[in-house]
This record gives C-alpha cells, sequence and structure tokens, in this order.
C-alpha cells in the first residue's frame, strides 16, 4: 500500500475512534449526589457566600400528649375514725353525767338544734338522756336512730356508736314506761284506798250518832 493511503486510513481510524468516545462521554450522565448532601452543600455554599451564621435545623415538633381522665375523690369522705370519734362521744357523755340539773339545762340550751351534724346530734342524745323525762328520752331516741340510719360517708365513724346508744336509749324508754304504768297503778290504788277510808269514815260518823242519840221517855203508869 503506498503511503498517502496509508496515512489516510489512519487519519479516518483516529477520527472515528474520538466520534465514539465524544458520543459516550455526552450520553452517561455523571453520578447526582445524594439529596440530603447536595442540600447541605448548598446551604453551607450559600453561609459561606453570605458571611452568615449556619441557622440551625427546625426542632422535632413535641410528642402528642395524652389527655388522662381524672379520677375523682369523694371530697365528702370522712377524716375522723371511729376509734376517735367514739373516744370522743365517750369523754363528752362522761362529762355530762356530772352536770348539775341546772348546769344539764344549759348544756341542753347551748347544744341547741344539731341540723345534720351527727357528733351534735349524738351529743345532744347523751345530755337529754339525762334528765330522766320521757319526753326527753324520746327526742334522744329519735336523734340517736337518725344517725344509725345516715348513710352519708362522713357519718360512717358514727353510725356504730348511734346503734349503741339507740339501743340503750330503748331499753332506758321501757323502763320509763314500766315506772310510768307502776306509778299510775299505785296512784289507782291509792285513790281507792282514799275511797274506802272515806265510806268507812262516813260509817263511823253514822255510828257515833246514833250512840249520842238521847233516849226515849219512859211511859207513865196508869192512875187507878
Amino acid at each position: 500500500m503506498p503511503p498517502d493511503l496509508r496515512f489516510t486510513h489512519w487519519r479516518l481510524a483516529c477520527a472515528l475512534l474520538l466520534g465514539t468516545l465524544g458520543t459516550a462521554c455526552a450520553v452517561t450522565p455523571a453520578e447526582a449526589p445524594p439529596p440530603a448532601r447536595a442540600a447541605g452543600a448548598t446551604v453551607a455554599a450559600s453561609t459561606l457566600l453570605s458571611g452568615a451564621p449556619a441557622s440551625p435545623p427546625d426542632a422535632a415538633p413535641p410528642p402528642a400528649t395524652v389527655a388522662v381522665a381524672p379520677v375523682l375523690v369523694n371530697a365528702a369522705a370522712s377524716e375522723v375514725s371511729e376509734a376517735d370519734a367514739n373516744s370522743a362521744l365517750l369523754r363528752y357523755g362522761e362529762r355530762v353525767r356530772a352536770l348539775t340539773p341546772p348546769e344539764l339545762t344549759l348544756e341542753i340550751a347551748s347544744l341547741g338544734d344539731p341540723g345534720m351534724q351527727a357528733p351534735r346530734q349524738l351529743q345532744l342524745a347523751m345530755a337529754l338522756m339525762q334528765s330522766g323525762q320521757p319526753v326527753d328520752t324520746a327526742r334522744a331516741l329519735g336523734l340517736a336512730q337518725r344517725v344509725a340510719a345516715n348513710g352519708a360517708p362522713e357519718v360512717t365513724p358514727y353510725r356504730p356508736f348511734a346503734r349503741l346508744l339507740a339501743a340503750r336509749l330503748m331499753e332506758q324508754r321501757r323502763l320509763e314506761e314500766a315506772l310510768d304504768r307502776q306509778a299510775q297503778q299505785l296512784r289507782d290504788q291509792q285513790r281507792r284506798i282514799d275511797q274506802l277510808n272515806d265510806r268507812l269514815e262516813a260509817m263511823r260518823a253514822i255510828e257515833r250518832s246514833l250512840n249520842n242519840r238521847a233516849p226515849a221517855a219512859a211511859p207513865r203508869p196508869a192512875t187507878p
């Protein structure tokens, strides 16, 4: 092959090789950086260019708050124990037992109307039962029974004492009624005795009047 023709073929081969390499470079794209890294690089570049400090990333939103239903506590629940209630009532009972009748009257007046307060109701009941009057005993029994039948939570420590006091007052009322019946029987018997004495005295008066009457004059003898 002549030298000129060989050189021409060599130039064509080089041109084809260069065209193939250029086409490959144009078709195959460069690998893109990850989005996060690219964004970070963009922010860093912007910060460096502007001269301002990089702002921290937005804080994560707070976790959702779960609403918890409040537990309802009974505010009326009593804070007094049964032992404390019994001890206080027994001390009061010992005190009113030592009162004189005038002092007891003043104590009952000072208590006044206890309303629905269980301690005051029981105190008034114990004061009334010391008077010895059937009317006061009946009133005291009503107060004790009212406390014993009260189902309120704050009355719970006083309920056993109220039941015991009500039983004691019922027994006292039965005794008072028995004494009243006996007293009535004694009064009836005394009235009958008085009636019999009056009749007996009337008969004695009649007898005395007959004995004190003058004897009748003797008849005169007949003259011959």
